[in-house]
């Protein structure tokens, strides 16, 4: 299969990846957060070619886009109020809302959960594409099963080349992690995944709202994942990261008495001339939003650089912060050594 790479600007671009969608293809399509890799998510056969595509196990659900507020009502059961809420408050924007499904969702983008989690995208290509095609998007991440997401069109070939129709290239991903998931159907409402909308946003508009134990920690074997980004090992680059857990000092004297050929540091901006390892920076010690933009592009610049063991800074679990400790924990399957 010849992947084509669309230029979102041009004329016709976003209807020919459209047509593709509406024909039971699949278009990487760039979002606010991470590119997806886009299906008619109302079509069983072309949503089981995203599984195919980037070796993704069943039992691991999909995320279903519109492109509107009033698209939801025929995907659910009904609408709660804080689903309303929190739409008023948040969307367009990174975040996903799981609710009861109706019969019209096949089960096979639900991994078989009475469940959807249903967004509506900010950015304006994903909006613009959703609209054309005439129907609601399955799109999970658009990246082999288990590597770091893509944030711009040429990871997407990098990944997903001669395997799916077309990447509609929209630039670079503003948010650069997943969206936030929230439970509506339990209470109180549960974080399922941290992402660019943080708990305290959550929170400030439905109060209380609990954190999902597989949000810090590995789910229990057995147990089943109700929204992406939760059971499997995820995000992660073909080298071993290591989570090292302590201040800079620690952390600088720890990865330059345990340098060697393959080892890299990923660390944040300005500790590297302190590092005698090839050191790749993905934000600011406090920049959470910068992290969260620069770590999925780090972990693969990693693998550029042929890295076998990658030692990490390790992020504080507050804010948009929460977000990228949880993809480095799942990038490290939760490998952490204390160095303070």
């Amino acid at each position: 299969m010849h992947t084509l790479l669309l230029d979102a600007k041009q004329k016709g671009a976003v209807e020919k990846a459209a047509e593709i969608l509406r024909n039971g293809g699949l278009v990487g399509m760039p979002t606010e957060t991470v590119y997806g890799l886009a299906a008619n998510a109302l079509d069983g056969a072309a949503v089981a070619k995203i599984f195919k595509a980037k070796g993704r196990p069943q039992d691991n659900p999909l995320i279903v886009h519109v492109s509107g507020f009033g698209q939801i009502g025929r995907l659910v059961e009904s609408v709660p109020e804080r689903a309303e809420k929190l739409a008023e408050a948040y969307w367009p924007g990174p975040m996903t809302l799981v609710m009861k499904k109706s019969p019209l969702v096949p089960d096979i983008v639900s991994a078989g959960l009475p469940t959807v989690g249903i967004r509506f995208p900010s950015h304006p290509v994903a909006r613009a594409l959703i609209t054309a095609a005439g129907v609601p998007i399955a799109a999970p991440s658009a990246n082999r099963s288990g590597l770091p997401s893509t944030t711009t069109a040429q990871h997407v070939l990098r990944d997903m080349g001669g395997r799916i129709d077309a990447v509609l290239d929209g630039g670079p991903c503003g948010v650069g992690v997943e969206s936030t998931i929230v439970l509506l159907t339990s209470d109180p409402p549960r974080l399922l995944r941290p992402g660019g909308i943080t708990l305290a946003q959550l929170r400030a508009v439905l109060g209380r709202v609990d954190v999902d134990p597989a949000v810090l920690n590995p789910l229990p074997k057995g147990a089943r994942a109700l929204s992406p980004g939760m059971k499997y090992k995820h995000y992660s680059p073909k080298a071993n990261v290591i989570i090292l857990h302590g201040g800079e000092g620690d952390y600088v004297r720890y990865v330059n008495a345990h340098g060697g050929p393959g080892v890299c540091a990923l660390c944040y901006s300005g500790e590297e001339s302190l590092l005698r390892v090839p050191a790749v920076a993905y934000g600011g010690e406090k920049d959470y939003p910068a992290q969260a933009r620069r770590l999925f592009d780090a972990l693969r610049h990693l693998d550029d650089i042929g890295a076998q063991t990658v030692y990490a800074r390790c992020p504080k679990p507050e804010g948009v912060g929460l977000a990228v400790y949880n993809r480095l924990m799942r990038a490290a399957g939760f490998e952490v050594v204390s160095v303070g």
